[in-house]
């Protein structure tokens, strides 16, 4: 189904995945981009990968979506998990690039039923593994 206001249709493949993550535990981390018209899924993260994998995946000067399946313990010593949703658009990237991923986020956000947090990131720094764990516990 096309995004109302930005055209983009979203690959069953990005929900097929996303319930993976979500119900199986699957995938830690999902990262996807939009390709001809359409979100797809551009890279699998799995469980045994970590945090800092999961940002060497995101390009420096492009945009992505991405979701990652945040694992933490609780200070009642209870483990926990989160999925977050992350919009990354570098400063580096093409304006006409940051403004498609732009208007496609709160539609694509909607297909992915589960999302608990949500960060946008311009830097590394703003999604920062503290900065996570801040907005988890």
């Amino acid at each position: 189904m096309a995004n109302a206001s930005s055209g983009m249709a979203v690959d069953d493949e990005c929900k097929i995945r996303f319930q993976e993550l979500k119900a199986r535990r699957s995938h830690r981390f999902i990262v996807f981009k939009i390709e001809e018209q359409k979100i797809v899924v551009e890279k699998l993260g799995g469980t045994n990968e970590g945090y800092n994998e999961f940002t060497a995946s995101l390009p420096a000067n492009e945009c992505r979506y991405a979701v990652y399946d945040f694992d933490f313990t609780t200070e009642e010593n209870c483990q926990k998990s989160k999925i977050f949703f992350i919009a990354w658009s570098p400063d580096t990237s093409k304006v006409r690039m940051k403004m498609v991923y732009a208007s496609s986020k709160d539609r694509f956000k909607r297909e992915l039923d589960g999302i608990q947090f949500e960060l946008q990131a311009t830097d590394p720094s703003e999604m920062s593994l503290d900065i996570v764990k801040g907005r988890a516990i």
